[in-house]
């Protein structure tokens, strides 16, 4: 099959889970919704452009190779919001909150990062449609919108030097790319990239290849609404390997 690959790394990283109250955790792994926005950001697809965005959803499959989820950074977080939500487009923050500065509350919530981590995604077409793998390609390298790992604050710290490579899903997740810095020794040591990695992928369980230890579980991270913020649920598949 053909996959298109590329590598994700910056400092900050924040993959959304379920948020109960103030409370906004990260994921160990960039989610289904966060690798199909960032993909949408480069196309140049807009958060209110439903049908091109549920194009790209229902045309694309995704699996993931963790190297290093990094460490967990907490951030206690204050923001400002308007009394009343007001029924309009706002193109600025400054717009949002208006002019009375009495009819402004203050929300508290704890936000979760993760710090200097490193992952490789491999894509692949599960039907045909406008948005090919090619298209993707082109759109990484020179992105309409400016991507990000999970939150603004968080921006890539490397090229994503896309690939498009025919091979089993797992050589594909096993593609090698440019050093980040100087050489592959000196990520390995800077980046803390030891040699257990973890492997995520979407579709049926034997997919890698013949592994013991897959393990299989529901998570909640199909996109179905941009607007509502409404997900699903789909299977994930994981496996733990120590590479040699």
């Amino acid at each position: 099959m053909q996959y298109l690959v590329f590598r994700l790394y910056g400092p900050m990283a924040s993959w959304g889970e379920a948020a109960v109250g103030g409370d906004r955790p990260s994921g160990l792994a960039p989610s289904r919704s966060a690798v199909l926005g960032l993909l949408g950001a480069a196309l140049g697809i807009k958060r209110d452009d439903a049908s091109r965005l549920d194009a790209l959803r229902a045309s694309i499959g995704i699996a993931i190779k963790a190297y290093s989820s990094g460490g967990l950074m907490r951030d206690y977080h204050t923001a400002q919001v308007p009394s009343q939500e007001k029924k309009r487009t706002f193109y600025t923050r400054k717009d949002e909150l208006g002019t009375d500065k009495d009819k402004l509350n203050t929300v508290l919530s704890s936000r979760d990062y993760r710090s200097d981590d490193y992952w490789v995604v491999a894509v692949w077409q599960q039907q045909e449609s406008e948005v090919t793998l090619e298209a993707l390609a082109r759109a990484l390298t020179k992105p309409a919108f400016i991507p990000y790992l999970g939150r603004k604050a968080c921006p890539l710290a490397a090229p994503v030097a896309p690939l498009l490579i025919e091979a089993e899903l797992k050589a594909a997740l096993d593609s090698s790319f440019p050093p980040i810095l100087g050489s592959f020794e000196q990520d390995r040591r800077w980046l803390d990239l030891g040699s257990t990695v973890t492997y995520l992928w979407q579709g049926m369980a034997d997919d890698l290849g013949a592994y013991d230890g897959v393990q299989s579980r529901n998570v909640w991270d199909e996109p179905i609404s941009r607007m509502p913020w409404q997900f699903a649920a789909r299977q994930e598949h994981q496996l733990i390997l120590v590479e040699e």
